[in-house]
């Protein structure tokens, strides 16, 4: 039998490497858990194998102990926790990494993210990342929580993020993403004949066999809404606008998948089909990633409360697949969403060299 945790109680291990240990007591509300599990909930930011490892080689202790990952929390236990930073360490050093800056001012900065750059450090990933070059490029953000990141987009999904400059401006843009009143719209090619629009309703959590990848939930997992729509219907594959009314992870990719219908190039929900025509399987290898593009931004200016929007020229290797696609006929892919929008918003583009 599973037991409820609730608790608000969480510590980021990340935004406090300047520390060289860190204590806290452990709520009441874990009397019964694991202590691995206990800790994955608690620490936000760090996966439970790592904390596993932690805790067997004495990195964390229990009341002056080490325990076993197994042993059930009695409630009010003492934790110390002696992080073994090594490359993790770097995980918020200024890096010099170019990065497409759309607008800025001194509350949000709008980037047009490029495929291969991760987001936020992780795993696998402690430098080279969108985080490590905001913090060069705008060293004031070492005094916001996660360099002013606020939403994330994969590594090798292109497209629009907004970040916060000021701690006022991360505050508003999260209420903003709670309430859902940022809207964003990406242009994706998926396989098959999808109906001409559709709204899919799946919760998403995390698959219990590859905590790698997502799934869709009948019970458990977040709530997980994607609107999508058709935009050009071509032989096997389809051309789609979606919006996001929530921003779960891979949630385009996992919903699409879900409805049998996954991203063209996607490594991990994807199929390896190649029974199209010549040009579309070249331009396909040369994609060599999700053909995903977060293409319209818009949310409210933290100060001003003006609705600013954002749109961007879709990623070139996407481009390169359209024309394949339509035999390079002269197709404005980018006036298509001013047709028959129904409900949906209208973000007018922003253009900045």
């Amino acid at each position: 039998m599973s037991l409820s945790i609730n608790t608000e109680f969480k510590i980021s291990i990340a935004e406090n490497l300047d520390l060289e240990t860190f204590d806290f007591t452990i709520p009441n509300d874990y009397i019964g858990i694991r202590t691995d599990i206990a800790l994955a909930e608690i620490i936000s930011d760090l996966s439970r194998s790592k904390l596993t490892n932690w805790l067997k080689e004495g990195h964390i202790l229990i009341n002056q102990k080490i325990v076993k990952p197994k042993d059930k929390i009695s409630g009010g236990e003492q934790v110390v926790i002696t992080p073994p930073f090594s490359e993790e360490s770097q995980a918020f050093s200024p890096e010099n990494i170019k990065l497409n800056i759309v607008y800025e001012d001194d509350q949000v900065i709008v980037i047009n993210k490029a495929a291969g750059l991760v987001v936020h450090p992780g795993a696998g990933n402690w430098s080279g990342t969108l985080l490590n070059g905001l913090l060069y490029h705008y060293p004031e953000l070492t005094n916001v929580p996660r360099a002013g990141i606020v939403h994330r987009l994969d590594k090798d999904t292109t497209g629009l993020m907004v970040v916060a400059r000021t701690l006022n401006a991360q505050i508003s843009l999260v209420q903003q993403l709670q309430v859902r009143s940022v809207s964003r719209i990406y242009r994706a090619f998926v396989e098959g004949y999808p109906f001409k629009e559709g709204i899919i309703n799946k919760k998403i959590g995390r698959d219990p066999h590859n905590r790698t990848k997502m799934i869709t939930l009948e019970h458990g997992g977040r709530e997980a809404i994607t609107r999508y729509r058709v935009l050009k219907q071509f032989d096997k594959i389809c051309y789609i606008e979606c919006k996001l009314e929530t921003g779960r992870t891979h949630q385009i990719r996992v919903h699409m998948k879900d409805k049998g219908f996954p991203l063209i190039g996607d490594p991990v929900y994807g199929t390896k089909k190649i029974n199209y025509q010549p040009e579309v399987v070249d331009a396909i290898e040369q994609l060599a990633r999700q053909a995903l593009h977060a293409i319209k931004l818009s949310f409210i200016h933290p100060t001003t409360n003006e609705v600013l929007s954002f749109k961007t020229r879709m990623a070139d290797d996407m481009r390169n697949l359209l024309a394949a696609l339509s035999f390079n006929e002269q197709l404005d892919a980018e006036d298509w969403d001013d047709e028959d929008d129904n409900n949906w918003e209208i973000i007018y583009a922003y253009d900045k060299d």
